[in-house]
């Protein structure tokens, strides 16, 4: 299969201190689906979805967070894998030694 050689739009980078988390699920929407849980995530006043299997999340509120992200419509989707915690260089190797 040929594409006409369109450029794809990148996707956006969300970073901030994850202010609020709200878990709502579990949800199945057909038979045999894994169950998913929707978290609402609040960003520096920005509301984002993001959508996995597991009820709590590795990051908690307070934390400084990197993401990749998409515009659907009205909401904003956290792309899968893409949610983690920024590590500051400066502030490292001090944090670990």
């Amino acid at each position: 299969m040929q594409r006409n050689f369109q450029k794809r739009k990148p996707k956006l980078e969300g970073r901030g201190t994850l202010e609020k988390v709200v878990t709502d699920g579990p949800h199945s929407d057909w038979l045999g689906m894994p169950d998913y849980y929707i978290h609402q995530l609040t960003v520096a006043g920005e509301d984002y979805k993001y959508l996995c299997a597991d009820k709590t999340l590795d990051v908690k509120e307070g934390d400084t967070i990197v993401f990749r992200y998409k515009e659907q419509g009205e909401e904003k989707r956290i792309d899968k894998r893409s949610l983690g915690l920024f590590i500051d260089p400066s502030q490292y190797m001090k944090d670990n030694s």
